[in-house]
């Protein structure tokens, strides 16, 4: 059975809109306030790039940028490009049409490089 085009950035889109309202009233920054516990940080004890995420888009929903950007700039920076796509696929799907992006191998690679950096890098600070 296929499924329309747009049904996966709308699933992703409800999902996200789910979430973003259960932290938006739920403030991670409150040490056992929020659930569910990362399980990164259950088992090392380190903060991992989506508990910065989580903390991040708390702050951006409640105006505090500074915070924002001291919780998660990697992921601050990224926010935009993900967006976009997120845009794109939509549009594309809303007009009936497929679009997946291309994220080649090199890619792939220098953003989970780039994700162990940040995790090792505000880990240590």
């Amino acid at each position: 059975m296929l499924r329309h085009p747009a049904a996966g950035p709308l699933a992703v889109l409800a999902a996200g809109a789910a979430g973003s309202a259960y932290v938006y009233v739920t403030d991670p920054h409150e040490p056992g306030h929020f659930l569910p516990r990362c399980p990164f940080r259950l088992v090392t004890g380190l903060l991992c790039p989506a508990c910065g995420g989580t903390r991040m888009a708390y702050d951006l929903m409640h105006g505090h940028l500074t915070e924002a950007w001291l919780d998660n700039r990697a992921l601050l920076l990224a926010a935009p490009f993900a967006l976009a796509m997120l845009g794109r696929w939509m549009t594309e799907g809303l007009r009936g049409r497929r679009w997946q992006p291309r994220v080649g191998p090199r890619g792939q690679l220098l953003i989970l490089a780039l994700a162990v950096t940040w995790t090792v890098v505000r880990n240590l600070a």
